[in-house]
């Protein structure tokens, strides 16, 4: 029986074996070090160094949840720390429930939302022209903002730009001036993406949510179309069917009546109506002629007229 003796190993024959070594080293050196989308970071138990942007808190999934630099969990029966999600360099500003899930809204623009119930981030989308209208970038009088006016303007204007809607399955609507978005809370799809026309602009402000709908008023400048005065209007967006249209004046104001309907004052001439959400009609005013042939009738009952006492 014949044998080979054993190869002798030189620097010339390691060197190949060194260099592929070293490749695969620096790969898995660089997929460690390699920055975590969007800045995610979730600390454990005992993690939380929080001083709150605000005061917003929400029970939900046996946690309170708080607004700190991130999103802070707590035991409301103990208040030990749970957990905190935080993305580096930015900061959270308002957190509102889509279903079972926390939607925050960041100040660089972004939206994204997290399962309380295993810190589970979701989805992120971001909002163009978010982050300069949160800190009211190009407005008159910005310049003299100092920063703590500038972070208050941001946290009070998070606050009218985030909403979210449970029926008929949870989605997240978010209005600045000149952009309003809807996103599936399900998967973060994109539903909507509406500006609006050259001289008009959406009003956070005046904006109102029910439980299946966002109504987004608008006002307008100088003349739309046939040289008529543009006074502004109200689309009404839902994912579960097409978007409404409802004309007013420039300084209508909404109030949700309950998850379904929504008070609209419209000024002496058009005057007071209220519109059905989830029928997305107007509800016909008691003891109007129409009422008898209405879509959607008056809720409850109608007082009785009073009997004409005559002469």
């Amino acid at each position: 029986m014949s044998w080979k003796p054993l190869r002798v190993l030189t620097p010339r024959s390691i060197l190949p074996a060194l260099a592929v070594l070293l490749v695969l080293l620096a790969g898995a050196a660089a997929h460690a070090n390699k920055p975590v989308p969007f800045g995610d970071r979730v600390a454990e138990p005992g993690g939380a160094d929080a001083s709150p942007v605000t005061a917003q808190s929400l029970d939900t999934a046996g946690l309170e949840l708080k607004v700190g630099p991130g999103l802070e969990a707590y035991d409301p029966a103990t208040g030990e720390h749970a957990w905190s999600y935080r993305r580096e360099g930015a900061t959270a500003l308002y957190l509102a429930m889509a279903g079972e899930d926390a939607v925050v809204l960041w100040d660089d623009g972004l939206v994204t939302s997290v399962r309380p119930s295993d810190h589970e981030v979701r989805w992120h989308r971001a909002v163009p022209g978010l982050a300069e209208w949160l800190r009211g970038e190009g407005e008159t009088g910005a310049a003299q903002r100092s920063e703590t006016q500038r972070k208050q303007l941001a946290v009070e204007r998070a606050a009218i730009a985030l909403y979210t809607v449970p029926e008929a399955s949870p989605w997240v609507a978010v209005v600045t001036p000149g952009l309003t978005m809807g996103f599936r809370d399900a998967d973060g799809d994109l539903r909507y993406n509406d500006r609006p026309a050259g001289n008009c602009a959406y009003d956070p402000v005046r904006t109102v949510r029910t439980n299946y709908a966002v109504l987004v008023p608008r006002t307008c400048t100088g003349s739309g179309s046939n040289n008529h005065q543009a006074f502004g209007g109200i689309t009404g967006y839902r994912l579960d069917s097409t978007n409404w249209q409802l004309a007013t004046g420039p300084a209508v104001a909404m109030r949700a009546l309950d998850g379904q309907r929504v008070q609209i004052e419209d000024g002496p001439v058009l005057g007071s109506r209220v519109f059905d959400t989830k029928a997305a009609a107007p509800e016909s005013a008691c003891g109007s002629r129409t009422e008898v042939f209405a879509a959607v009738r008056p809720q409850g009952t109608c007082a009785e007229p009073v009997a004409n006492p005559g002469p």
